[in-house]
């Protein structure tokens, strides 16, 4: 599927990944709509991405919110992409070293905003989709959701992001086989270490010693190489059903 012209929702695309990823959808010719709860980064992404891009502050497990998003971006043209970036993690132990149990509101807030937020967005985007004629190249839409290499490699003090992130990844090629009557495709993108804002707060010796952990290339990803995959995997009509690692072979250590 050609981006060109076509009407995009990214979710969490105020900063990182996501505003990366607006910004290459829309120098490929999209309309962009950004769905991000920080107002203030949300108007300077708008800002810096110029007139093809709007912003539509929402928090992704409001349905909602979510369908203002969407009648938003529909203002633009019938939607065709979702990139689903929104989604944050907190340090959660099974038994906190003060031998306490692990907080089971934040491991039920985490795992509502990676998990149950990706179905939100997903559910109410398709839906969208499915009612639009298909394209000239017969598809409808792609819908790509962001997981974490913490789904499969999860490190002590992660287990509400990795059970959130792992949801994902389960949910994936299921939505894609229900989705294929429809002509919309679903992937998700599972990134390893990334230079983001979140890692931007850590120290320098500290984002070294991960950048090193990294095989080939021994570095933290860019931003724009988690937006590069997102485009690829709109373009390329086979790509579907499929949760890609986008790590450089790294894989996660205990702690």
């Amino acid at each position: 599927m050609q981006i060109d012209n076509l009407s995009a929702v990214v979710t969490g695309g105020a900063s990182g990944l996501g505003l990366a990823t607006a910004q290459h959808l829309i120098n490929n010719g999209a309309l962009v709509t950004i769905a991000d709860l920080n107002e203030e980064k949300g108007q300077s992404a708008v800002d810096q991405l110029g007139p093809r891009a709007r912003f539509v502050k929402a928090d992704v497990t409001d349905t909602a919110q979510m369908q203002a998003v969407f009648e938003q971006a529909e203002d633009l043209g019938p939607l065709r992409i979702l990139v689903h970036c929104a989604g944050r993690g907190a340090p959660v132990r099974v038994v906190e070293k003060d031998g306490e149990p692990g907080s089971l509101d934040t491991f039920e807030s985490i795992v509502r905003l990676n998990a149950v937020g990706s179905f939100n967005a997903l559910r109410l985007a398709a839906a969208r989709m499915a009612k639009h004629d298909p394209l000239e190249s017969g598809e409808r839409g792609v819908c790509i959701l962001t997981a974490s290499i913490a789904a499969y490699d999860g490190q002590i003090g992660q287990i509400p992001y990795a059970t959130g992130k792992a949801g994902i990844v389960g949910m994936t090629l299921v939505a894609a086989r229900d989705l294929a009557s429809r002509k919309i495709r679903v992937c998700t993108i599972a990134p390893g270490l990334f230079d983001t804002p979140l890692l931007a707060n850590l120290p320098e010796h500290i984002r070294a010693a991960l950048a090193t952990s990294v095989p080939n290339p021994a570095r933290l990803g860019n931003s724009d190489e988690y937006a590069m995959l997102a485009g690829q995997i709109i373009e390329n009509p086979m790509l579907n059903g499929e949760t890609i690692r986008l790590d450089g072979a790294l894989r996660m250590a205990p702690r």
